[in-house]
C-alpha cells in the first residue's frame, strides 16, 4: 500500500493530491476487507461509504468540524483515517476498539449511538450550539436510507427547516429506496444547480424580475413554479425542500472526485442542505455485493489447523446435535402457531433477520409487518391490531424496545391489551457493547401495572411460555431471552400452560434457595452441584415467571431456608432480585436475600462468556458469593459481596 500506513489523521489525508485519493479508496477497501474478515464485524456498510468517507474528511476541518454518523455501522473507514487504523484489528474485541462511535474513544466521534435515525437530531443540536456559541464551525449529519425509515429522522428534518438551520445532512442511499440509480440527466443537473455561475445567473435573473413595475410579483411566481416543476420532473427532491432543505442529488457516492468538488460547493452554504449519494452496500467486495443482508456483519474466519503429516487423521468425533437458537425457536414455533390460529400476526422493526421470522414472513405474507425502524410505531400499530382482536406478536431487541417505553405504557398495558413482546439479545450480547445489551427490560418491564414478564430457560420452556402467551387475553406478556442456544428444544406441537406466576423447582434443597432466571438456570444447577462438595444441600428454582412473583413458593422458601440468593442477567436495580427482597421484607418480616445480577454500570464489548464471568455470573462466582454470605449467627450485619452482588437482611 503507497497511501494508507501513512495516514494517521485527516490532515494526513490532505496532503495527497486530490487526484490520488482513488487510489486512497481502493487501499482502505482491501485493508477494511482483510481485517474484518479476520476479526469480524460489520463489512457491507462500511465498504458502501468508502469514497464518501474520504470526500468528508479531505472536504471538511474534523474534528473541529462535526460529523454525526448514523449508528456507526457504516463507520469502519472513519476509524481507519482518524487515528485507529491498526486498532481496527481489536475492534469489538475485549479490551478493543468499539464497533460503534464512542465519544471517549476518539475526539473525532462527535457522536456515540447504537441504534439508527440519531444523526440528523444530534447534528441539529449541534448546529444550534454553534449558534448559540457564536462559533463558525460545520455540521454534517450522515444517515442511511434505511435511518430515514425511523420517525425521529423526520422529527429533526423537520425542526431543522423550520429554524433554518445551517446544517448538511449526507443520505447515503445504498437501497436505492427513494431514487432509480444514478443516470446522467441527474449527474448533469446536479452540478449545473450547483455550479457558482448558474446560482449567480439565478440570482441575477431573480433579482431582474423584481425590478420590472406593475409585474414583478407575477414574474417570480411563475418562475418559481416553472423551476419547482422541471425539477420535480427530474430530481426526486422535492419532499425535502418542502421540509425546508436544499436538495442536491441524487450523486453517484462512489465517485470520490466528484464527491469532494460537490462537497466543496456545499461547504459554503448557509442554510439546511440535503445531499443525496447513491452507493452500493458491499462495494468492491464481489460476495458482500451479491448478498449485503448475510454480509452485513461477519464473524472472524476461523481456520482448520492441519494435522501433522506423519500423524495419522484421527475419526472425526461425533457431535451432538446442538439446539437452535432462541430465534430459530421464535420462527419455528410462531409458524405452527399461526396455522392454528389466523388472529397471529408478527411485527418488526427492520429486524426480520435477526429475530428469526423470515420463514414465518414468506409463509404468511398478509401476516407479517416489517416497520422499519420505528419501534414506537410498531408498538402503537400492535396495540390497534390488539384492540381490534388481532394476536400481535411483536419481536424487538430488548436495548431497542426502550425506545416504545411510552408505547408499552399508554397504549398498550393502560388499555389491557393482550400484546405479545419476545425479547431477543436480552442480557449481554457480546462484541456489540453497551449500546446492545439487554441489560434494563426485566426492571423496565416488571414496574409496568398488569405487564407479565418472563423468562424460559430452554427452547422447549420457550415454546410453553408463548403457547401460554397467546392462550390469555387479558395482559401484556413479554418473554424474553438472549442471544444463545435454546439448550433444549421439543418441536413437536405438545404445548404445556404454565400459569403465570408459577415457578419449578428443578432440585430440592435445604438451607439455600437459588433463584434464577432464564439462561442462569443451567449456572444455579453447577453452582448446586459445587455446593454440594461443600455439604451444602442447595435447593435450585427455575424463576420463569420475574412478574408476577411465585408468592407461595416464595414465602415457603423465605420462611424454610437461611439463605435466598437471586441470579439474573439483568441490572439488579429494579429488577427480580430487589423484587423478591422487597417482598421478602414487606410481607414477611426481616429474610437474607442475596441479589446477583449485572454491576451498575454499563458492560463493555466482549465475548458473551467473558462478560458474564467479569459481572460474577458464573457457578463459580455464585459459589463464592455463597459461601461468603452463609451466616453463622440470624442477625449476621448486612454485607456488599462480590461485584454485581447486593445482601440484604
Amino acid at each position: 500500500m503507497k497511501y494508507l500506513p501513512e495516514i494517521d489523521s485527516p490532515d494526513d489525508l490532505k496532503k495527497i493530491p486530490v487526484g490520488e485519493l482513488p487510489e486512497v479508496c481502493v487501499e482502505i477497501r482491501d485493508y477494511i476487507v482483510s481485517v474484518v474478515n479476520e476479526v469480524g464485524g460489520h463489512f457491507a456498510s462500511s465498504l458502501g461509504a468508502v469514497e464518501l468517507t474520504v470526500a468528508l474528511h479531505y472536504v471538511y476541518d474534523t474534528p473541529t468540524d462535526k460529523i454525526c454518523w448514523d449508528v456507526g455501522h457504516q463507520a469502519y473507514v472513519h476509524k481507519v483515517l482518524t487515528g485507529r487504523r491498526e486498532a481496527l484489528r481489536t475492534i469489538r474485541q475485549a479490551d478493543g476498539i468499539s464497533g460503534f462511535l464512542k465519544r471517549s474513544e476518539s475526539p473525532y466521534d462527535d457522536f456515540g449511538a447504537g441504534h439508527a435515525s440519531t444523526a440528523i437530531s444530534a447534528a441539529l443540536g449541534m448546529a444550534e450550539a454553534r449558534r448559540g456559541l457564536g462559533q463558525n464551525h460545520r455540521v454534517v449529519a450522515v444517515v442511511g436510507d434505511g435511518g430515514l425509515t425511523g420517525g425521529l429522522a423526520y422529527e429533526a428534518l423537520n425542526n431543522a427547516g423550520h429554524l433554518q438551520s445551517d446544517l448538511l445532512v449526507v443520505l447515503n442511499d445504498n437501497k436505492m429506496s427513494i431514487s432509480p440509480n444514478v443516470g446522467a440527466l441527474h449527474h448533469y443537473l446536479t452540478h449545473i444547480i450547483t455550479h457558482p455561475q448558474y446560482r449567480r445567473l439565478k440570482h441575477d435573473i431573480w433579482d431582474w424580475m423584481g425590478k420590472v413595475p406593475a409585474v414583478s410579483e407575477h414574474l417570480r411566481e411563475a418562475a418559481r413554479r416553472l423551476d419547482e416543476g422541471v425539477k420535480s420532473m427530474f430530481v426526486p427532491g422535492g419532499f425535502f425542500e418542502d421540509l425546508g432543505f436544499k436538495y442536491f442529488g441524487p450523486t453517484d457516492g462512489h465517485n470520490v472526485l466528484e464527491l469532494v468538488e460537490l462537497l466543496g460547493r456545499l461547504k459554503e452554504e448557509r442554510r439546511p442542505i440535503l445531499l443525496h449519494c447513491l452507493t452500493q452496500k458491499g462495494k468492491g467486495c464481489d460476495y458482500a455485493e451479491m448478498d449485503p443482508i448475510k454480509w452485513h456483519g461477519i464473524t472472524p474466519v476461523t481456520r482448520d489447523v492441519a494435522a501433522p503429516p506423519t500423524t495419522p487423521a484421527a475419526p472425526a468425533p461425533v457431535k451432538k446435535a446442538e439446539a437452535p437458537a432462541y430465534l430459530s425457536v421464535l420462527g419455528d414455533q410462531l409458524s405452527l402457531m399461526a396455522a392454528r390460529d389466523p388472529r397471529i400476526v408478527a411485527i418488526t422493526a427492520a429486524m426480520a433477520e435477526g429475530t428469526g421470522l423470515v420463514g414465518f414472513a414468506s409463509k404468511y405474507p398478509d401476516r407479517f409487518y416489517d416497520v422499519g425502524i420505528a419501534e414506537a410505531h410498531a408498538v402503537c400499530f400492535a396495540a390497534g391490531l390488539a384492540a381490534a382482536g388481532m394476536r400481535p406478536v411483536c419481536a424487538i431487541y430488548s436495548t431497542f424496545l426502550q425506545r416504545a417505553y411510552d408505547q408499552i405504557v399508554h397504549d398498550v398495558a393502560l388499555q389491557h391489551l393482550p400484546v405479545v413482546f419476545v425479547l431477543d439479545r436480552a442480557g449481554v450480547v457480546g462484541a456489540d457493547g453497551p449500546t446492545h445489551h439487554g441489560a434494563l427490560d426485566l426492571a423496565y418491564l416488571s414496574c409496568i401495572q398488569d405487564m407479565v414478564v418472563a423468562a424460559p430457560r430452554n427452547g422447549t420452556e420457550f415454546k410453553n411460555l408463548l403457547y401460554t402467551a397467546l392462550a390469555q387475553d387479558k395482559y401484556p406478556f413479554a418473554i424474553r431471552y438472549p442471544k444463545d442456544q435454546s439448550l433444549e428444544y421439543d418441536r413437536s406441537e405438545r404445548y404445556e400452560l404454565l400459569p403465570l406466576g408459577s415457578w419449578e423447582v428443578l432440585k430440592p434443597g435445604r438451607q439455600v434457595a437459588l433463584l434464577a432466571v432464564g439462561p442462569m438456570v443451567p449456572v444455579a444447577q453447577k453452582a448446586a452441584v459445587i455446593l454440594a462438595g461443600d455439604g451444602v444441600e442447595a435447593e435450585v428454582v427455575n424463576a420463569r415467571y420475574v412478574k408476577p412473583l411465585d408468592v407461595q413458593k416464595l414465602t415457603a422458601l423465605a420462611s424454610g431456608f437461611d439463605l435466598i440468593v437471586t441470579i439474573e442477567e439483568g441490572v439488579i436495580r429494579g429488577g427480580f432480585g430487589q423484587a423478591v427482597s422487597s417482598f421478602c421484607h414487606d410481607q414477611l418480616g426481616s429474610s437474607r436475600v442475596l441479589t446477583l445480577g449485572l454491576p451498575d454500570e454499563f458492560v463493555t464489548h466482549g465475548s458473551r462468556s467473558k462478560l458474564l464471568a467479569d459481572s460474577g455470573l458464573t457457578a463459580e462466582h455464585v459459589v463464592s458469593a455463597v459461601r461468603q454470605a452463609l451466616p453463622e449467627s440470624r442477625d449476621e450485619s448486612v454485607r456488599r459481596l462480590a461485584t454485581g452482588s447486593h445482601l440484604h437482611d
